[in-house]
């Protein structure tokens, strides 16, 4: 029995470039960093001071005031992003079909905002002064219960919580709602929204975040570098439109390229370092390659994890030579966190609006700040500047905090 084929026909994001497909998009493009002294708190008592931090962003474009105020920031962003994407889709709000309608979306820290608001004021006031929806909306499945009632998606629900890999995981599972025939529509994604001081301070801690770039943030996030010191942490929030095959074309529907196949594997080896043998993302590679139906040497580009770490980027450099071989160094590969910075649960769904937009228009982002290459890390990172490119398949990783693997294969449609 075959399986459904699943294509994207819409996207929406908020991110550290500008709010949209196109501010986002233009700006990767452009080499642009979103990174930047941090704002939203005091960050003068923490060693790293940078972020990547949304501008401008107004949330009553996209949600009722009242509203907005009861749920956390990565909700309100989510929400948005799943906005822009139904319109870019253009489909109605509420969608046509509710109980054919799924949602897939994930995070990594979630509410943890509201949590801690409630903790305050439960030990300075009491808890008969707790906000009554305090606990609900600190939730990780706030983003999806927010976007399933707001556009009445009332198929499967499915909240992704896998650290860093979580978008990308997202994407891949609601792609898998719809080849088991469980939904025709899913809005599937990830979001994040917590720049504050048990963020910075608890990756500080881990010494995870780099130190030296306070006073030229844009400079900071460094994937494949000699001189890379950390992941910059950062915010953001995207939302793709997934759609059986048959069901985009009967409504005429544009289609920007083909979810082919997806795959997850686990390290089982530490809670925040990666194994150096590079075996459970060379699993995820494969294993997602298979599922798509194709060999190592039909991919030619890979959007990399690309974290600027020192450890992550050895390790991902080492699984693709693992996966491809001699065909590692035909590969063009980048990492769109040197722009965004890490977003933690929601980049794999931001890096699979880049890797759509890179098959849809034939351009593939840079990997910027790369000014002095690590010998050791010899393949063809991109460095620096767009390139144009045609492109028909893609591999998207995200490899994540406990060893947590997942990767998408996209490809060019073709009907």
């Amino acid at each position: 029995m075959s399986r459904k084929r699943v294509v994207i026909t819409g996207m929406g994001a908020v991110t550290v470039l500008g709010t949209g497909l196109q501010a986002y998009w233009e700006g990767l493009k452009a080499g642009r960093s979103g990174v930047r002294r941090i704002t939203q708190f005091d960050a003068s008592a923490f060693p790293c001071q940078i972020a990547g931090e949304i501008p401008d962003f107004d949330v009553e474009q996209f949600m009722d005031r009242k509203e907005a105020r009861r749920v956390p920031r990565s909700a309100q962003i989510a929400f948005s992003a799943a906005k822009m994407a139904v319109q870019d889709a253009g489909m109605p709000m509420p969608l046509a079909s509710p109980e054919r309608s799924g949602v897939s979306m994930g995070t990594a820290i979630g509410g943890l905002d509201r949590a801690d608001e409630g903790i305050a004021i439960i030990r300075s006031q009491g808890y008969d002064r707790m906000n009554p929806f305090i606990v609900p909306t600190s939730l990780v499945n706030i983003s999806a219960y927010l976007i399933s009632q707001g556009f009445q998606a009332l198929g499967p629900t499915l909240t992704v919580g896998t650290a860093c890999a979580t978008g990308t995981q997202a994407v891949g599972e609601g792609a898998e709602m719809i080849r088991r025939g469980a939904a025709d529509v899913v809005l599937a994604g990830g979001t994040e929204g917590l720049i504050a001081d048990f963020a910075i301070g608890g990756f500080s801690a881990m010494r995870a975040l780099p130190t030296s770039f306070n006073e030229a943030p844009e400079k900071a996030s460094r994937p494949f570098t000699k001189s890379r010191e950390g992941f910059v942490y950062s915010e953001g929030s995207a939302v793709l439109v997934l759609e059986e095959l048959e069901h985009a074309l009967a409504r005429g529907a544009r289609i920007y390229a083909e979810v082919a196949g997806h795959a997850s594997s686990s390290d089982g080896f530490h809670m925040a370092a990666p194994d150096p043998e590079a075996s459970g993302p060379a699993r995820a590679m494969k294993w997602a390659i298979a599922d798509a139906g194709m060999k190592p040497a039909d991919i030619d580009y890979v959007n990399a994890h690309g974290t600027s770490t020192p450890l992550n980027d050895q390790t991902e450099t080492r699984a693709i030579k693992i996966v491809f071989g001699d065909h590692a160094k035909k590969l063009a590969i980048s990492s769109v966190k040197s722009m965004l910075g890490h977003a933690m649960g929601a980049s794999g769904a931001l890096e699979a609006i880049a890797s759509t937009m890179t098959i849809y228009e034939g351009i593939i982002p840079p990997t910027i700040n790369y000014e002095d290459p690590d010998p050791e890390l010899d393949l063809d990172y991109v460095p620096n500047t767009a390139r144009k490119q045609a492109v028909r398949t893609v591999i998207s990783n995200s490899f994540g905090l406990g060893g947590q693997n997942a990767c998408l294969v996209l490809k060019k449609f073709e009907n």
